[in-house]
């Protein structure tokens, strides 16, 4: 708040994009693998990934990288030699729960085959997720706490939506859903919202292995008569919250590391 009263915002929010920076661009975790998928970069392996996947079929493990591909000589397709691959990751406790989603695998911009999608961070995977922030008229910031329940960051505070893009979802259609699934949003009412844009590619170790994630996001003002409301159960709370507020949510670290990027993003477009 002190950065307020003197008048400081503006360079306080981009110090501390300066400062979050480091955070988001980190080398892969010590032991890591490359990984490629059918011939192309794909990932980074973790250790532990790579001990529980070697001798599967379709895996092989050289002292430089490991390589996936279908196991033809046995008749197994690169979506089945994946889907050994995210069993023998639960079955070695490499994966932070099971979601029964899946998601794309990226190859040097190619979409090679699916995965289970809490498989992505011990092999590297990219993933792309898309955010919304949500402006009241009077400028203030529509904001939603996370579950308790949630695997990733419980009980923080979020955009009011944020999700991953699935398996042959484009990114507005990913967009969409999220929005009402989280926020009970429908498409007329984010019809003037501005066309999704890229913030970074993330860098980042984690306990469970390596996010490498496309971070991307659309602003809009809400309609007065709009108030959102959680669908799925994955939110506790949403509520607008001054810019003011939201700043001091920021300083004391309440919000998500993605969101903060995001909604920091935001405040800049906005000229704060």
């Amino acid at each position: 708040m002190n950065d307020l009263h003197h008048g400081s915002l503006s360079s306080a929010i981009n110090l501390r994009h300066q400062q979050l920076g480091r955070l988001v661009q980190q080398l892969p975790p010590k032991g890591s693998r490359p990984l490629t998928v059918s011939g192309r970069v794909a990932g980074w392996v973790t250790a532990k990934a790579t001990q529980a996947v070697d001798g599967l079929p379709g895996v092989h493990v050289e002292a430089e990288a490991v390589h996936v591909t279908a196991a033809t000589s046995q008749r197994i397709t690169l979506k089945a030699v994946l889907e050994r691959i995210a069993q023998a990751l639960r079955d070695a406790n490499c994966l932070r729960g099971w979601r029964n989603e899946l998601l794309d695998v990226v190859g040097e911009g190619r979409t090679l085959s699916v995965i289970e999608r809490a498989a992505m961070r011990p092999l590297g995977l990219l993933t792309r997720a898309v955010h919304l922030n949500a402006w009241t008229p009077t400028g203030d910031l529509w904001i939603a706490r996370r579950a308790l329940s949630k695997s990733t960051d419980p009980g923080m505070w979020d955009t009011l939506v944020g999700g991953l893009v699935g398996a042959a979802e484009s990114l507005d259609v990913s967009l969409l859903r999220e929005s009402n699934e989280e926020a009970g949003l429908t498409p007329a009412e984010l019809q003037g919202r501005e066309p999704l844009r890229m913030i970074m590619r993330m860098h980042r170790r984690l306990p469970e292995g390596y996010q490498v994630e496309d971070l991307l996001a659309s602003e809009c003002v809400l309609a007065e008569s709009v108030h959102p409301a959680n669908q799925d159960g994955e939110v506790s709370e949403i509520r607008s919250a001054p810019v003011a507020e939201v700043w001091s949510l920021i300083q004391a670290g309440e919000f998500t590391l993605e969101a903060e990027m995001v909604i920091l993003d935001g405040l800049r477009r906005r000229g704060l």
